[in-house]
């Protein structure tokens, strides 16, 4: 990202793509890095961002790749530790360990899940098709998006039972048994990470939004959606520098709920980091992840969402509006996208009975 942004001219996008991907690989090189989409591309994004609220001013939360965005998603930190289970090991890097010989947790540090079963908060992580590993399931989730399991406070709370199929959710949201906080990870089909179709995730999403919709929840559910990383494409706005980790450059969010105010564009200087602020505020008193109070100390340098240029989602919702009615989407809807969507672009996915993605 730094040779892309080159000192906040933002103008290294097309130099650095050419010499990262069309120089060795000729035959894959694509003018994609400055490409874009109108609203006749994506139908159901658009309309979603007409009718609730469109973050303009999202950033990744460090300025790097999948990994890091996703460890951030869910402890506002990325690290590689030294010794197994030593949050004191830990030293703050953008490229942290996938994985390491014979340790199934090399994330040593706290994550939110920690304050979550502290204060008796419900909640679990979806998998489209479960989990994949090196051995099975190679349509399941990738390991990269799927960061819970390789964090220690998981396994020692005893929580690594949270982490589901997303069958489940589709059981509990019809049922309106949802945990009070929910991750929903895609597979790669579905997660818009090339090579994978635009308009087979934004069926997927689609979905997925219709389920909650349709269910008993949707008058006290709040739905983030976004992207985890910028995925090398032009943007013409400076990232802000919160540390020497982010921010990254911007990603796509928008704010889905029946009290999300209506066609409202939030310009606040936002991060995932602002969606654990949220859950903390929320469920457990403003608590933070943070090393002096939280209880389980670990060497982060900052307390990330206590950061004083952070915006607030709360300022996305009216709370005092009638609750907006359900805005079913069809999941296929005719588009002008390039290729054009395979026929049936979710008949993949329907045995899921009923129906978030990189969204």
């Amino acid at each position: 990202p730094a040779s892309d942004i080159n000192g906040g001219k933002m103008d290294g996008f097309v130099n650095i793509a050419e010499k990262m991907l069309c120089k060795p690989l000729p035959a894959k090189c694509h003018p994609d890095v400055m490409g874009y989409h109108v609203a006749s591309d994506i139908p159901n994004y658009w309309k979603y961002a007409q009718n609730y609220v469109l973050q303009d001013h999202m950033f990744e939360a460090p300025g790097s790749w999948s990994l890091p965005a996703h460890l951030y998603e869910v402890s506002a930190w990325s690290a590689k530790c030294a010794k197994t289970g030593d949050p004191m090991s830990c030293k703050a890097t953008d490229m942290p360990p996938e994985r390491l010989p014979n340790r199934q947790t090399p994330f040593a540090w706290t994550d939110v899940t920690w304050l979550l079963h502290r204060h008796h908060v419900s909640w679990s992580y979806y998998l489209d098709h479960g989990a994949r590993t090196e051995t099975r399931n190679a349509n399941g989730v990738w390991k990269i998006w799927n960061v819970l399991p390789g964090f220690t406070d998981v396994h020692k709370d005893g929580q690594t039972g949270n982490i589901r199929s997303l069958k489940v959710f589709y059981r509990q949201a019809k049922t309106g048994t949802l945990p009070k906080v929910s991750w929903i990870a895609p597979d790669l089909r579905h997660s818009e990470h090339g090579p994978a179709l635009v308009s087979t995730g934004q069926a997927y999403v689609t979905r997925v939004i219709n389920a909650i919709m349709r269910g008993p929840d949707w008058k006290s559910t709040a739905i983030f959606l976004t992207w985890d990383d910028w995925g090398g494409f032009y943007d013409h706005v400076r990232p802000p520098h919160v540390d020497h980790q982010g921010y990254g450059i911007r990603v796509p969010a928008m704010v889905i709920s029946a009290y999300a105010k209506h066609g409202y564009i939030d310009h606040q200087r936002l991060s995932s980091d602002a969606y654990l602020k949220f859950i903390e505020d929320d469920f457990m008193n403003g608590a933070r992840l943070n090393p002096k109070t939280d209880g389980r100390p670990d060497p982060r340098p900052d307390v990330r969402e206590a950061s004083a240029k952070l915006g607030n989602l709360i300022n996305d919702f009216n709370f005092t509006q009638k609750p907006r009615r359900p805005m079913i989407l069809t999941p296929c809807p005719r588009t002008t996208l390039t290729p054009a969507p395979r026929p049936g672009c979710y008949d993949h996915i329907a045995l899921h009975t009923s129906t978030w993605g990189d969204s």
